[in-house]
């Protein structure tokens, strides 16, 4: 057996189940005879594949057990959250009773020991989730050391800082398999690579969030890694890219389609939100295609809601102000309607295409 990740994993004990399920089925409808051995060899492969499965990748073998682990996947992030809360306002409690020398001990400290618990923790825990607790929290540890060593020192702050941050986090994400730090990784790599850019163009780096055109180049980046440098082997960490390199880039679009004040651009404001505009409906049609062609869905999805989004507000801009407030809401009403015909026709050419 060569599974690489829990995703196939997971996938072939559903193919185990649905298997299992199909043949009694087909065995109690009269469709199918098997032979006694023949049946128990069958199940006792499975089992014992099962068995691997699970105490490999710690797959779920049934609906219950599925539903308990995204239990647990909640419960474990609202932890980690509480957890690095508490360790926040435990720093700023008692943060005045200690010398520079004790200061600058803990916080060097904290991260490291956090660190080595969590790859303790994942040695001897198959399932994951308290290694990925421990690691949201020397995550924490690490922000808080390199933002409390900067005030105890006086140093100017920078958002090289930020560079850091991410550094940390995709090492912690890939040696523990942590999504939500990729996530905080590709956020704190946008925080950077923007402010880097706007102080080249003249800006105070802390107004970074001022024009949104200092994160599409990063956004664009975060998207293509995936597709260059194969994820495969770690559990959904291509969906985080693409999803919140997504995000990032048609949020920066809306706004700039909207408010083009702040674009680099030299042009009128009303050719710059233009452009985005037409570039907005462009990208997200383009995603959408994309997303179907991959089998997507998660990107399918953004490209659909962002698609909208364009939509309604050029429909707001060009009808809320003289159209009568029902006869607006009709044309959405409409819209919408038309774009379910849409989907239903590309979701038949989909289902024409799976069977064949």
């Amino acid at each position: 057996m060569n599974i690489l990740t829990k995703n196939q994993a997971q996938a072939r004990a559903n193919q185990v189940r649905a298997f299992r399920a199909e043949q009694a089925d087909l065995v109690e409808k009269g469709l199918l005879q098997l032979s006694d051995s023949s049946a128990a060899a069958i199940r006792q492969y499975h089992d014992q594949l099962l068995k691997e499965l699970q105490h490999t990748q710690d797959v779920d073998l049934s609906d219950g057990a599925r539903h308990l682990s995204l239990g647990m996947q909640i419960v474990s992030f609202l932890g980690a959250c509480a957890l690095a809360a508490s360790l926040f306002f435990l720093f700023y409690q008692y943060w005045g009773f200690f010398n520079t020398l004790g200061q600058v001990s803990i916080l060097v400290a904290a991260p490291i020991l956090s660190l080595t618990l969590a790859l303790w923790i994942n040695r001897v825990d198959s399932s994951g989730y308290y290694a990925k607790l421990a690691a949201l929290v020397s995550f924490v540890s690490w922000v808080l050391n390199i933002s409390m060593l900067g005030s105890i020192f006086n140093i100017t702050p920078s958002p090289n800082a930020f560079a850091v941050f991410a550094l940390y986090g995709f090492l912690l994400a890939y040696l523990l398999q942590v999504r939500l730090l990729i996530a905080a990784g590709i956020i704190c790599t946008a925080i950077f690579v923007g402010a880097k850019f706007g102080t080249w163009m003249g800006s105070y780096w802390i107004y970074v969030g001022e024009n949104p055109e200092h994160f599409l180049f990063p956004a664009v980046l975060f998207f293509i890694f995936p597709l260059i440098q194969d994820q495969s082997r770690f559990h959904g960490f291509t969906s985080i890219y693409q999803v919140f390199s997504t995000i990032i880039f048609f949020t920066s679009v809306l706004i700039l389609s909207n408010w083009g004040w702040p674009s680099y651009l030299p042009w009128p404001v009303e050719i710059i939100e233009g452009c985005y505009q037409v570039a907005g409906f462009v990208t997200s049609a383009l995603l959408v295609v994309y997303g179907l062609r991959q089998r997507n869905a998660q990107l399918m999805l953004a490209g659909n809601v962002f698609f909208a989004l364009f939509l309604y507000t050029k429909f707001f801009d060009w009808w809320w102000d003289w159209m009568p407030k029902y006869l607006f809401f009709l044309v959405v009403g409409l819209t919408a309607i038309l774009a379910l015909v849409i989907f239903n026709r590309l979701r038949k050419v989909q289902q024409t295409g799976s069977q064949q």
